[in-house]
């Protein structure tokens, strides 16, 4: 155990307490943590609760950071079951506001100024508090634009990096030691996790996606994000435009049936393109982060997770589509294992009769009735049987297209979302083909096969040049060792302290029989001393052994 995490056992107890109070004793217990010695007791739950409920519920409980691994890991169709996906969208962020004097002291920090010289008027009571952040409505005072001021929570960075800190040494324990686990690889997740935080914490990166995303919708009117004031936006401020307008899941209720097309047409174009045309997108597009404004348009908040995806990807998505559709299972394999890489010929064999059940179980099914998001989903949970995993961004496109879609069928349920996506669909197709399209890919291609003749033979010469000098050397990797280099580590500690309380008996005999003084009792007080030492030593090693239940 080293210095920084004996720093966090307090935070290491909290939430060993937290899983005990929710039935998750055993896999304590399979990491070695003492569960006898927790305080509490568990948590009252309803009869009937699964689960995956009582994760969400302990998720909630442990805080911002696992909140947030939590709705990271519903991004992830090709990792979780469904059923698990759907509690976690469930994961609640909805905390007390922080109090507003402590978020004064945070804006007159980063603005580097008096509140009142920004904003002539401030309200303090927030529209809207958050795990990260809480949002303040205010009046600019250059200018008098009201907007919306994001700030963030103070000291929250802190305990998010020691939160992620701990998740990094609990995930690499779980790997090690639970086996049915490994296929999830938790240690690259948290990893993934550290990177998607740490990148939230900054608000300046939000501001940027929106200024990305603002530029791609420039020409599409009815679709946009708050307009950003960068002269008020820092690393833990956010200064945007108030936009006025209500939430789309509180529009569905008494939308009428025309505006409800409307808004579900728009919403399904607006994410296509995204994802298509532009391969930049709001990776959690649910009905509580889109705005619907007064002359019916709808406004994206909450940039602070997007997905990006190259354009030979969107070209594959595209090939995907259509294989999809003209029901081509070879092309759809293709397409799959190219995403998926690492699936042996055995594999193979099996995925591609998985792929015509898949398909099968669409055959004759009008295009209007086909849920591509779901089917989409099927393929990924089919790559996780196989244990198979997609690239993150991909994966979280296709759960940001499942959210799209599945709200866009919401409004309207007789939506034919292939063909609203159809025309993008079309005009992307041929825009591959373009000569400038090609001229670029032939570009590309002759740019590799030079680099290609430029380092292939030198490295061959070094290959070559090595084995002649016989320095040829092959290296091999052991991984999910670490229960056995615990052993041997145990072992050898407890035969090395064995060994120095069988030499402190046997020196106190010896000084014992000599009668060196000073003496103790009538005897020499460094051999009664020494047995003392010693039976201690004994006494706490026989402790150990009986405690760890292996003898």
């Amino acid at each position: 155990m080293d210095f920084k995490t004996i720093m966090h056992l307090g935070r290491f107890k909290d939430i060993a307490v937290i899983l005990f109070r929710y039935g998750f004793d055993d896999v304590l217990n399979r990491l070695g943590f003492p569960t006898r010695y927790l305080p509490g007791s568990r948590h009252p739950l309803e009869a009937g609760t699964t689960t995956f409920e009582r994760i969400r519920r302990a998720l909630e409980d442990l805080g911002p950071t696992f909140v947030k691994f939590g709705q990271m890991m519903s991004l992830r169709p090709d990792l979780l079951p469904y059923a698990l996906i759907q509690e976690l969208r469930k994961l609640r962020e909805d905390v007390a506001p922080v109090p507003f004097a402590e978020i004064r002291t945070v804006l007159e920090k980063s603005l580097d100024r008096p509140l009142e010289e920004v904003f002539s008027q401030f309200e303090e009571e927030p529209l809207a508090s958050a795990s990260m952040a809480q949002v303040h409505r205010a009046v600019l005072a250059s200018s008098r634009q009201a907007v919306a001021v994001k700030v963030q929570r103070p000291g929250i960075g802190q305990i998010i990096r020691k939160d992620l800190y701990i998740l990094e040494v609990v995930a690499h324990e779980i790997h090690e030691r639970l086996e049915d686990f490994r296929v999830y690889e938790l240690p690259n997740l948290v990893r993934e996790l550290r990177r998607t935080m740490m990148r939230e914490l900054d608000f300046t990166l939000e501001a940027r996606n929106i200024r990305i995303f603002r530029a791609n919708f420039r020409n599409l009117m009815h679709c946009f994000a708050p307009q950003v004031f960068d002269a008020y936006v820092r690393r833990h401020v956010l200064t945007m435009e108030l936009i006025q307008g209500r939430r789309l899941s509180e529009v569905m209720a008494d939308a009428t049936e025309g505006e409800r097309l409307d808004l579900a047409r728009l919403g399904l174009k607006a994410m296509v393109k995204q994802i298509l045309e532009d391969g930049f997108f709001h990776a959690d597009p649910h009905p509580g982060n889109i705005l619907v404004t007064s002359d019916q348009s709808l406004c994206l908040l909450d940039w602070g997770m997007v997905g990006r995806l190259s354009r030979d990807i969107r070209y594959e998505i595209i090939d995907l589509i259509h294989a999809i559709v003209d029901r081509d299972s070879e092309r759809v394999l293709e397409i799959v294992l190219e995403f998926a890489r690492g699936s042996s010929a055995e594999q193979r064999s099996l995925i591609h009769r998985e792929i015509l059940d898949l398909l099968d179980a669409y055959h004759g099914i009008p295009l209007k009735q086909i849920d591509l998001g779901s089917l989409l989903m099927d393929m990924a949970t089919m790559l996780r049987e196989y244990k198979l995993h997609l690239p993150s961004d991909l994966a979280m496109m296709i759960r940001a297209l499942i959210t799209a879609e599945g709200t866009a069928r919401e409004l309207a349920p007789d939506l034919n979302v292939i063909e609203e996506a159809e025309d993008l669909v079309k005009r992307l197709s041929m825009e591959r083909w373009r000569p400038p399209e090609l001229l670029r890919g032939f570009r590309r291609t002759l740019r590799h096969l030079a680099q290609m003749q430029r380092d292939i033979p030198p490295r061959i010469l070094q290959i070559l040049d090595k084995m002649q000098r016989g320095e040829l050397n092959v290296r091999f990797q052991h991984e999910n060792l670490g229960d056995l280099r615990r052993t041997l580590d145990s072992i050898s500690n407890r035969l090395t302290l064995g060994l120095i309380i069988a030499a402190m008996i046997i020196g106190s005999s010896m000084i014992i029989t000599t009668g060196v003084e000073p003496f103790l009792f009538g005897y020499p007080a460094l051999g009664i001393i020494g047995y003392l030492v010693s039976g201690l030593f004994g006494l706490w090693l026989i402790v150990t052994i009986l405690r760890s239940r292996r003898f």
